[in-house]
C-alpha cells in the first residue's frame, strides 16, 4: 500500500529472536538525533510531517512498536506486550544503530511512558524534548477514566470489538481528530490493523493501562513521573490538541508544573492527533524551536 506522505523506504531490525521491528532513519547520519515515539493505535506514519520538514538537517528515527505498524504483530506466546517490553525494544534499536550521544526525544500518547521510561537509564542522552498530548504520570485524581477505555481496557465486548472490528484504530482515526482525515490517510492509520491477528497489540495497549500499584507497567510509570521534574534544565516544546478526552488540560498541566520553562502551543480546535490537526503550524514550530535550541 502506498501511505499519503509517506515516501520512506522503512528498515527492519530483530529486536528480539523472530521478531522483527520496522523503523525510519530519515536524514544525515551526522545530523541531530530525533527520537519520534507513537503509542497506540498509531504507528510511525503519524510523525510523517514532521518528519518530511526535519530530515534534509535532521536525523529522524521513528519506529513501528512490536505489534504496530509494519513491524512484526506475533501472538503472546511469542512477546510480551508491556511497557517494559516497549522500553526494552526502544533500548535495543538505539544501541542497534549506535546512537549513544545526545538525542531529542519527542513523544506523542503511549510513546511518553515508553520514551520516559527509556530516558530513566538514558537521561543524559535526552537534550531537548518534543510533547504531544501523552503522558509520562498516572491518571491525574481530579480526572475520571474516559468510559471509552474502560470499556476496551475492562470488558470483553471492548476487547471483542478491537479485535473483530478495529474498533480501537478505526475510532480513533475517526473521532480523534477535529478535521476530517481523507480516505487516504485514514486507511493509512487502520491499515496496518487488517485482522485479528494483527489487532493485537491495539488491545494489548490499552489492557496495559496502569491505573493503580500493582497494574504491570505501575512501577515504570511512577518512576517517570518522580524523575520529569528534573528534565526543566533542558528546552522544551509542548503541543497540545485540547479537545482530546483522554489527555486533556489535566494532563497538560501535569506537564506544565514540571516542565515551567517549556514553550506551549495548546489548540482549542485541535484533538489527540494534534500533528494531523495542526501540522502546517507545528512543523515549522518545532523546527524553529530545535533550529534555536541547537545540541
Amino acid at each position: 500500500m502506498n501511505y499519503p506522505d509517506y515516501p520512506f523506504t522503512p528498515n527492519r531490525f530483530e529486536v528480539r529472536p523472530g521478531i522483527a521491528m520496522s523503523y525510519l532513519d530519515e536524514g544525515p547520519r551526522d545530523g541531530e538525533v530525533v527520537v519520534m515515539l507513537h503509542g497506540n493505535p498509531s504507528w510511525s506514519f503519524l510523525w510523517r510531517h514532521l518528519v518530511l520538514g526535519l530530515s534534509d538537517q535532521y536525523r529522524c528515527i521513528v519506529p513501528d512498536q512490536v505489534g504496530m505498524g509494519l513491524s512484526d504483530k506475533p501472538g503472546d506466546d511469542r512477546y510480551t506486550y508491556t511497557l517494559q517490553s516497549r522500553v526494552d525494544d526502544v533500548t535495543r534499536l538505539l544501541e542497534h544503530l549506535g546512537i549513544d550521544g545526545p538525542v531529542t526525544l519527542a513523544v506523542h500518547d503511549w510513546g511518553g511512558m515508553i520514551g520516559f521510561g527509556w530516558a530513566l537509564s538514558h537521561q543524559a542522552q535526552v537534550r531537548r524534548l518534543v510533547i504531544t498530548n501523552t503522558a509520562a504520570f498516572p491518571l491525574p485524581a481530579a480526572k475520571p477514566m474516559p468510559w471509552q477505555l474502560n470499556l476496551c481496557r475492562n470488558t470483553m465486548l471492548g476487547a471483542f470489538l478491537i479485535r473483530a472490528f478495529n474498533a480501537f484504530a478505526a475510532g480513533t482515526a475517526r473521532d480523534c481528530v477535529s478535521r476530517k482525515l481523507s480516505k487516504d490517510v485514514y486507511r493509512g492509520y487502520v491499515a496496518p490493523y487488517d485482522s485479528w491477528a494483527n489487532r493485537i497489540s491495539t488491545l494489548r495497549f490499552v489492557q496495559d493501562i496502569p491505573l493503580a500499584e500493582g497494574d504491570p507497567a505501575w512501577a515504570l510509570l511512577k518512576a517517570s513521573e518522580q524523575r520529569l521534574p528534573s528534565y526543566a534544565d533542558r528546552p522544551a516544546f509542548i503541543a497540545w490538541g485540547l479537545q482530546d478526552f483522554v489527555f486533556d488540560q489535566h494532563f497538560l498541566d501535569g506537564f506544565q508544573r514540571a516542565l515551567p520553562n517549556a514553550e506551549v502551543h495548546a489548540f482549542h480546535d485541535a484533538h489527540h492527533y494534534v500533528l494531523e490537526d495542526k501540522h502546517e503550524v507545528l512543523v515549522p514550530a518545532i523546527r524553529r524551536f530545535l533550529d534555536a535550541n541547537p545540541l
